[in-house]
C-alpha cells in the first residue's frame, strides 16, 4: 500500500469536501490553535534560558555548616533489580558519612531472583557493621510511593536521602547536600543526574540531552529565580519533617515525587538543586523501556496537574510561582500539541489555513515567528544546556535533527498519556528496567534487552529450575496466539504516522509554496519510521525469548 493511497483512505479517496466552509474554518481555526499553543511553550523554553543566564551566578551556598551532623537514612526503592541491586547498596554503604548516623534501609519489592541478591547483600553488610535492613513487601501496593511510605515507621534519620536502584551516589553525595539544612526553611535538596552510558547509542545520546535542558537549564533557572522544581525521585535528600507536613507519599498519581514535591512546597518549604552536585545513573538503552518511562513521567505530571493546579492557583503564592508551576506541570501537553498539528498538515496542503496572506510581509513575519517560536527554541535550549557543561555548541546544533526526530517519534506514545491523564484512566507503575552498564557483560543478574517485555513468570521459572537440581523437566513455551497489546498499536500507529508524513512530504514536492516544510517533514517520518520500527523488533526479540524460555512441565 502506497503512502499516497493510505492517505487517500484517511481522507475518503476525495480531499474536495475539505473545503466545505464549515469544515475549512474548524481546520483553520484548529490549526491556528495549535500552533499558538506550541508557540507559546517554546516562547516559556526563551524565558527559561534568559532566567538561567540571569541567575547562574547565584549558587546555592549554605549559611553555615552542622557543627555535628544530623542522623540520616538512605532508602533504596527497588523492584526485580538483579542486575544492579548489588551495586547500588555498595553504593550507599560506601557513602562518606558517619556510620553512627546512617541508617540504610532496602525497600525491595521484588518477585524475582533479585530479593535473594538484595538480601544476600544486606546481611553481608550487616556482618560488617552497618545499620542496614532489608524491607521486603509481597503485595506492592502503591508501588514506589507505597514503599516508602510503607518504611516511614521505621525511619530514625531527621533527614532522608532516596537513591533509585540504577543510580551511583558518589562517596561525598551526603556531606555535599547536607549543609543545606542548617536554614530551617529547606525541605529538599536535589542533585543533577549524570549519565553513566551516555555515549553507548544514538537513542542514549539523545536521552541525555533531552535531561540536561530538564536539569541544567529547568531547574537551573527555576530554583534560582525563586520559582518551585520537584523533586526527580531519587538523587535526593529530604528532611523527614518536610514529608509528613506535606501529608507523605501519596500513589494517586504516577509521578509521586513532583505530587510531593508541590504539596510540600505549598506547606512553605524551600527546595534547593545543587547543579554541580552529579549522581551518575543508567539510561534506557531500549526504546521500549524509554517509551515507558516517558509515558509514566508525561501521565504522571498531568495527573498531579489536574490534582494540585487548582489548589495552586488559589493559594497565596506570588504569580510569578504560579505562572512558572502552571507551564512546570502542564509541559508534556506539547505532546498532544504536536501529534494534532502533524494531523493537520495533510488537510493544509488543500486548505488554505493560514490566517494572512503567505506571499505578504505579516505571511513572511508569520512563518518566521512560528519557526523561532517551535523549532529555534529547542535548538537554543539544549545547546544552552550542553554549553553550560562545556559540550561543544556545533555539535550540539549538528544532533539538533536526531532530537527532533526522537521528540517527535514519542510525541504519540506520550500523548496517550497526555489523554489517559485527562479522561482519568488508570494504569499501573512501570517500571524502567535496569542494565548494569558498568557491569560485565553476561554478568549475575544482567539483564538483556531482549527480556524487556518477556512475561515476568516464564523468566522467573526459568531461573529457578536453573539453580535447583532437583527441579521439574521443562520444557518450550507453547506459541500462543493473543490480542495485541497496547505496545504493539502503538508501534503500528507510529508507522502509519511515519507513513502518513512521507504522503505528506511528496505533497509538499508538488504543491506551490510548500517545499519549505519538507525537510521538517522528512524529519518527522524518520522520527515515527524508527520509534516505531525500533519498538517492534523490540518487541519480536522479546516474544522470541518467551517462545524459547524453558517452561515448567506439569508432572
Amino acid at each position: 500500500m502506497t503512502t499516497a493511497f493510505l492517505a487517500q483512505l484517511l481522507f475518503l479517496g476525495d480531499a474536495s469536501w475539505l473545503n466545505q466552509p464549515v469544515v475549512r474554518w474548524s481546520l483553520t481555526g484548529a490549526y491556528i490553535a495549535v500552533l499558538l499553543l506550541v508557540a507559546l511553550y517554546g516562547l516559556h523554553r526563551y524565558w527559561l534560558v534568559m532566567l538561567y543566564y540571569r541567575n547562574r551566578g547565584n549558587v546555592p551556598r549554605p549559611d553555615h555548616r552542622f557543627e555535628q551532623l544530623p542522623p540520616i537514612t538512605v532508602q533504596l526503592p527497588m523492584f526485580n533489580e538483579a542486575s544492579v541491586a548489588q551495586r547500588v547498596i555498595d553504593a550507599a554503604c560506601a557513602l562518606d558519612y558517619p556510620r553512627a548516623l546512617l541508617q540504610i534501609q532496602v525497600l525491595d519489592d521484588s518477585t524475582d531472583e533479585s530479593a535473594g541478591i538484595a538480601r544476600e547483600r544486606v546481611e553481608y553488610w550487616v556482618r560488617q557493621g552497618m545499620d542496614i535492613q532489608y524491607i521486603h513487601r509481597t503485595d506492592r501496593s502503591g508501588y514506589k510511593a507505597g514503599a516508602l511510605e510503607h518504611a516511614m515507621p521505621q525511619v530514625r534519620g531527621q533527614f532522608i536521602a532516596i537513591f533509585d536502584a540504577d543510580f551511583v551516589p558518589p562517596a561525598n553525595f551526603l556531606k555535599r547536600s547536607i549543609h543545606h539544612f542548617t536554614d530551617p526553611t529547606v525541605g529538599m535538596v536535589q542533585a543533577r543526574w549524570d549519565h553513566i552510558n551516555r555515549n553507548e547509542s544514538l537513542l542514549t545520546r539523545s536521552q541525555a540531552i533531552f535531561l540536561d535542558g530538564h536539569f541544567v537549564i529547568e531547574h537551573t533557572a527555576r530554583n534560582r529565580s525563586d520559582c518551585w522544581i520537584n523533586f526527580n525521585g531519587t538523587a535526593g535528600v529530604w528532611r523527614r519533617e518536610a514529608i509528613e507536613s506535606a501529608g507523605g507519599w501519596h500513589h494517586d498519581t504516577l509521578t509521586e515525587d513532583v505530587d510531593l514535591s508541590y504539596r510540600a512546597q505549598l506547606k512553605g518549604w524551600r527546595f534547593v538543586f545543587l547543579q554541580r552536585l552529579g549522581c551518575p545513573a543508567e539510561l534506557p538503552p531500549e526504546i521500549n523501556a524509554f517509551k515507558s518511562q516517558q509515558h509514566r513521567w508525561t501521565k504522571g505530571s498531568i495527573q498531579t496537574a489536574k490534582k494540585l493546579l487548582p489548589a495552586l492557583l488559589r493559594s497565596k503564592a506570588p504569580l510569578h510561582k504560579k505562572i512558572e508551576a502552571f507551564f512546570h506541570l502542564t509541559g508534556p501537553m506539547v505532546y498532544l500539541y504536536v501529534t494534532l498539528m502533524v494531523l493537520l498538515l495533510y488537510p493544509a496542503f488543500y486548505v488554505n489555513m493560514q490566517p494572512v496572506d503567505q506571499n505578504s510581509f505579516l505571511g513572511v513575519l508569520w512563518a518566521l515567528s512560528l519557526f523561532a517560536l517551535g523549532t529555534t527554541s529547542a535548538g537554543v535550549f539544549y545547546v544552552a544546556s550542553q554549553r553550560a557543561q562545556r559540550r561543544s555548541a556545533l555539535t550540539t546544533l549538528l544532533q539538533m535533527p536526531m532530537l527532533m526526530s526522537i521528540g517527535v517519534g514519542v510525541a504519540l506514545n506520550n500523548s496517550r498519556g497526555c489523554i489517559e491523564a485527562l479522561l482519568g484512566h488508570d494504569s499501573p507503575f512501570v517500571r524502567t528496567p535496569k542494565y548494569n552498564a558498568l557491569g560485565a557483560k553476561g554478568s549475575r543478574g544482567s539483564t538483556s534487552a531482549e527480556a524487556i517485555d518477556a512475561p515476568e513468570a516464564s523468566i522467573d521459572s526459568s531461573l529457578e529450575s536453573q539453580s535447583d537440581p532437583a527441579a521439574p523437566a521443562v520444557g518450550r513455551r507453547p506459541l500462543i496466539i493473543a490480542t495485541p497489546s497496547i505496545k504493539l498499536w502503538m508501534s503500528l500507529l507510529e508507522l502509519a504516522m511515519g507513513a502518513y508524513t512521507l504522503e505528506c512530504a511528496r505533497l509538499s514536492l508538488n504543491v506551490d509554496h510548500t517545499i519549505v516544510s519538507l525537510p521538517f517533514l522528512l524529519l518527522f517520518a524518520a522520527g515515527y519510521l524508527y520509534v516505531g520500527f525500533s519498538s517492534l523488533w523490540s518487541q519480536f526479540r522479546s516474544w522470541r525469548l518467551a517462545r524459547e524460555t524453558p517452561v515448567l512441565q506439569p508432572q
